[in-house]
């Protein structure tokens, strides 16, 4: 097997059928046109090893991925000068056509975009200690990062509609009861039963395994691409409203917003 890629903001581990892609940007993994670079370098890696069979994604820190840092890169998700692709977003799109399975571990917060990139997965394992929120709405923003065709598809649309509309946040253990993880582990055996699962899917014949991911799977990575576009077409005039900056505004000072519809 040819030595895993060097990639500045995610590690590369292979035990054997089994592969790790570990977001390396502690403590809270915001997310950024790099960090998905750098995640869809690895997979795409991973996808010409033909032992390695699946994959768990999982993060170093408190947090699975807590989001946008709105104080440090455009609100809109286009890309900060010095960064590598061009929208967050259309960056993002080639997650979803990688071909083998994903376990994404969960613990802390998988918030925003950091929820939209769990539901790249095929399986979630969490805890209670975790915290799952489609916040966008709080902001008086669009939700994003394909969730619009993710949430609906995973949940349902009555359930993904409740979490959009809402902005509500979830414990792992109600994320759990929504349907939002397959698994519901103590924090401390997150990441190792994500690799359980990972290898019982892997002890599996590989072929099958991808040919049946993809008739299950046919259809989302377009899908996904269209909502993207639609989603970024509505964010990029709510950032422009003045409940915006109150909702960024209020979301840092740890507060409901006071939102006047303008």
């Amino acid at each position: 097997m040819a030595e895993a890629p060097k990639l500045e903001l995610v590690g590369v581990t292979v035990n054997g059928m089994v592969a790790e892609v570990e977001l390396r940007q502690p403590p809270n993994n915001f997310i950024s046109n790099d960090l998905v670079g750098d995640i869809g370098d690895a997979l795409d890696w991973l996808d010409t090893q033909d032992g390695v069979r699946a994959v768990v994604l999982c993060a170093a820190g408190k947090h699975f991925c807590a989001g946008a840092d709105f104080s440090r890169r455009a609100a809109d998700g286009a890309a900060i000068p010095g960064t590598r692709g061009k929208h967050l977003y259309k960056y993002a799109q080639r997650l979803w056509r990688t071909r083998k399975p994903i376990v994404c571990a969960v613990h802390g917060a998988a918030i925003g975009a950091g929820m939209g990139l769990a539901l790249v997965g095929d399986f979630r394992v969490t805890c209670d200690e975790a915290r799952w929120s489609a916040n966008f709405t709080r902001m008086n923003y669009h939700p994003g990062f394909g969730l619009t065709a993710t949430l609906p598809r995973l949940i349902g649309p009555a359930k993904a509609s409740l979490l959009f509309y809402t902005g509500r946040r979830l414990t792992g253990t109600e994320a759990y009861d929504m349907g939002l993880a397959e698994l519901l582990v103590p924090l401390a055996e997150v990441r190792s039963a994500a690799a359980a699962l990972a290898l019982e899917i892997a002890q599996s014949g590989p072929a099958a395994v991808q040919a049946t991911r993809e008739t299950l799977r046919r259809g989302l990575a377009d899908a996904v691409a269209a909502a993207t576009e639609r989603e970024f077409e509505e964010q990029d005039w709510l950032r422009q409203t003045e409940d915006f900056r109150e909702g960024i505004k209020a979301m840092a000072e740890r507060r409901l917003p006071d939102f006047k519809n303008r």
